[in-house]
């Protein structure tokens, strides 16, 4: 019998209403977690810091708190791999400071006129509830320019650091769709600046009746073999939205507010204005756009313009760019990576691949490096050639540059000494694995020169500081300074960190002198901001007074564990323990976290990482947020997978991935503070991949969380993470890697979390709804979890929170309370392979 159309509407109606008069209870709705876990998402962030180069100015950056869901939920567009925020024409998902202090380092004057040295002056003449972004010290240092970004525009100020206050510069509004929207010119009194063409029209509404089907063709035959990238152009309609959005006027602007506009509009991703404040480098995006490659890989042209707002040279035409090999030894055809050099008035070189780009093709020369002089009519002379890819120039003096070049395959990272003024005679100064991190020379210290652009710091006996952040060691962390001497290429230690502390060096503020900024921490102690002198050996002098960020958690204690896998390779975990923990009190129920690594050696996948003497840090995202729930924490847990020679690492990757995980609960088992029989395990991102592979694949866990995976490697074929082998190349790889091929193994309760909006490569949402709906199809104790407007980490605070509400009502009823037995005694879990 056919219903009449009227009683399935009211029948509709009903179940309407019904639903909409259900109680608010039966509703999902953000969940708060336990307080101790509650006070890692709301307390405030310590502030950031940033230093002139003479190191008498410190500007102390206050940082937003964790936005609200409301905040992430407002309109965005998801155009050629840009997320824009339609109303104010800047980023949808932007990180803002809050407010700027400035404070008098010693032997610098005090900002604010007369206020005493150590006062923190706060910037005046800021709006209220200002949005921060994009802070720059001016060349000459005395003022800070930076973006106020409101809910219908982004404008410029400057602040004057004699009187810390801001103004407003001009009345155009900015343009941050394409990164930032402005940089100063040498002379610290005018501004190359991006701007939303003036009278434009208001955008139009998205078409939502097409005129045709959505086509792509390859009737060329080229081969384009693309990553899975997001947020891609889909239509005629996207294609209009992502021009109007990002198309720009570039201009010089004048602190005066006066506007001087250079070239026409256009879809400008860059406007670098040249060393000496003569020219201006602009890089137009242009079509034909893609369906299937991000706004980076579109046609670019590369043109100098003069001040004066002309054209002086079109130095490149480049076309469309769908065909790049994937891998981390590709690059694209033709020429790229246009830069001014920062040493001379104007000079512009650029790279190009003499292997096409494609890391098959054998040869000796795979990048050359060209430059072109002002006034740019000459043909760009060939300067510098690469074994490997070139990723850059640090740039020193007439004499003086330093070149690197890497190569992904066989982990090679160059570094050589060129000399700019005899052809760029080269000698090369390290040749290393950069997988070798105990061999990591450090960064070479830079300043800024008469442009205000970095460059080499050589000092007169011809050294140059080498400041290493990290400092690799087989004691764990230890950052260093060591000094180089660029004539003998000797290397001679000037300072290291030491216990009980972590010091770590984060400028230079006078290296003739031997003046550093650093942060000293211990595992109680936050960081804070320190002068130390390695000349006159004094003790330190305290900057800055952040306290502790959540003063509750002090008493967690931390340990630095070191053990061997089965196959001898040395692995590394740190250790968190509850606050009051005694050994006396037996094992704990534990949670693992880590993040899988490929290496193409055994002795540097076994080097040793962290530090025992750094800061209990524990953030949200981490896992160590699990020590305040009773937990032990084997945090960071090393996973190797090796693959040496002319193995790949990918190969055995489920039986490193197992081993790795097995040595390290063993090894928590071995100092009795680990229970075996209550372990969860967890990651994010390619650590959410390694948690459904251990659950899959072995039965050394209770339970375990995986967020923002993905699971299916068949819809990432053409590689994923570092696997340079397609899909078609390593079929079985792919397969036997995949948890979504192995969902019928899975007997292990998994929690799966994913953003709603995850815009990273490979990781679809719908890599966690396919693999949830495999796993309940063979009757998988499962659960999944999709946080609205999330993207690939996670932002807002009612997210966060009901994350560590979803983690910790898992841990507790899978690991913390375990699987019972019909008796009532805990069942017993073996540590083993399935």
């Amino acid at each position: 019998m056919t219903i009449p159309y009227v009683r399935l509407l009211s029948t509709a109606l009903l179940l309407g209403l019904t639903a909409a008069l259900a109680p608010a209870q039966d509703l999902p709705t953000y969940q708060t977690p336990p307080k101790a876990l509650a006070d890692l998402v709301t307390v405030p962030p310590t502030p950031g810091v940033s230093v002139t180069s003479k190191g008498d100015q410190m500007l102390i950056l206050e940082r937003a708190s964790a936005p609200s869901i409301a905040e992430l939920a407002q309109p965005e567009l998801k155009l050629a791999g840009l997320r824009i925020n339609p109303a104010n024409n800047g980023p949808s998902r932007a990180s803002y400071i809050t407010g700027l202090r400035l404070k008098k380092l010693p032997g610098g004057p005090a900002p604010g006129g007369p206020a005493p040295g150590g006062t923190e002056i706060p910037v005046k003449g800021l709006p209220a509830s200002p949005l921060i972004a994009y802070v720059q010290w001016s060349p000459d240092e005395s003022k800070v320019a930076f973006a106020v970004a409101s809910d219908s525009r982004i404008v410029l100020y400057v602040a004057d650091v004699a009187t810390a206050t801001a103004s407003r510069v001009g009345d155009r509004a900015l343009n941050a769709t394409l990164g930032a929207p402005f940089q100063w010119i040498s002379d610290s009194k005018s501004l190359i600046v991006k701007t939303i063409v003036q009278n434009r029209p208001a955008a139009a509404a998205p078409n939502r009746v097409p005129i045709g089907p959505t086509t792509q063709d390859n009737s060329s035959g080229k081969k384009g073999q693309a990553p899975t990238y997001q947020d891609l152009l889909k239509s005629p309609s996207d294609e209009q939205q992502f021009t109007y959005f990002t198309t720009t006027q570039v201009a010089k602007v004048g602190l005066d507010g006066s506007v001087q506009p250079i070239g026409q509009p256009g879809i400008i991703t860059t406007a670098s204005p040249s060393p000496d404040g003569k020219y201006v480098l602009v890089e137009t995006v242009h079509t034909p756009f893609s369906y299937l490659v991000p706004v980076y890989r579109f046609p670019l042209r590369t043109d100098v313009f003069a001040m004066d707002g002309q054209l002086v040279k079109t130095l490149n035409d480049g076309p469309l760019q769908e065909s790049v090999p994937y891998s981390s030894d590709g690059a694209p055809t033709g020429p790229r990576d246009f830069e001014w050099r920062n040493d001379v008035p104007a000079s512009v070189y650029f790279t190009v691949a003499q292997d096409k780009g494609d890391p098959k093709v054998k040869a000796d020369v795979r990048d050359r490096v060209f430059l072109v002089d002002a006034p740019f009519s000459a043909e760009p002379r060939a300067i510098y050639d690469a074994a490997f890819r070139f990723t850059g120039f640090t740039w020193g003096n007439a004499s003086t540059a330093l070149a690197t070049e890497r190569w992904w395959q066989t982990r090679k990272v160059l570094t050589k000494l060129v000399n700019p003024s005899a052809t760029f005679a080269a000698t090369t100064l390290f040749d290393r694995s950069f997988e070798d991190r105990y061999a990591n020379p450090g960064e070479p210290d830079t300043k800024p020169n008469q442009y205000g652009r970095e460059v080499l710091n050589i000092l007169p006996s011809n050294d140059i500081m080498l400041v290493n952040a990290q400092g690799a060691s087989p004691e764990g962390d230890r950052p260093f300074v060591n000094v180089m001497n660029l004539t003998t290429k000797k290397i001679t230690p000037l300072w290291r960190s030491a216990a009980p502390v972590f010091e770590r060096p984060i400028a230079v503020l006078d290296a003739a002198s031997g003046v550093l900024l650093t942060t000293r921490e211990t595992p109680d102690e936050n960081p804070n901001y320190f002068i130390r002198n390695l000349k006159k050996r004094i003790a330190p002098i305290q900057v800055t007074q952040f306290p502790h960020p959540y003063p509750q958690l002090k008493g967690i204690t931390k340990q630095q564990l070191r053990y061997k896998r089965a196959d001898g390779v040395d692995l590394t975990a740190t250790l968190y323990l509850p606050v009051g923990y005694k050994k006396t009190d037996g094992p704990l129920p534990t949670f693992m976290w880590a993040y899988p690594a490929e290496f193409k050696s055994k002795d540097a996948a076994g080097q040793a990482q962290g530090s025992a003497y750094q800061f209990n840090r524990i953030a949200a995202m981490g896992g160590a947020v699990f020590a305040t729930m009773g937990y032990a924490v084997l945090d960071n847990a090393s996973i190797p997978i090796v693959g040496e020679g002319d193995k790949e690492p990918n190969d055995t990757y489920v039986e490193q991935l197992v081993a790795s995980a097995k040595a390290a609960i063993d090894e928590g088992v071995r100092l009795g503070v680990v229970d075996a029989n209550r372990v969860g395990v967890g990651g994010h991102s390619y650590g959410a991949f390694m948690t459904a592979n251990l659950l899959s694949n072995s039965n050394l866990f209770k339970a375990g969380i995986a967020r923002s995976g993905a699971y299916n490697r068949t819809l990432t074929p053409f590689g994923f993470q570092n696997e340079q082998r397609t899909y078609w190349q390593a079929p079985d790889v792919y397969n036997k890697m995949s948890p979504f091929m192995n969902a019928d193994r899975m007997k292990t309760p998994l929690l799966l979390i994913h953003g709603e909006a995850d815009n990273n490569t490979g990781t679809f949402p719908i890599q966690s709804e396919r693999y949830y709906n495999a796993l309940k199809g063979f009757g998988a104790t499962t659960r999944l979890v999709f946080l609205p407007y999330e993207s690939h980490g996670y932002a807002a605070k009612e997210s966060l929170l009901h994350m560590l509400w979803e983690m910790n009502g898992w841990m507790d009823t899978y690991v913390k309370k375990g699987t019972v037995t019909a008796s009532g005694a805990p069942a017993k879990v073996t540590s083993g392979e399935k």
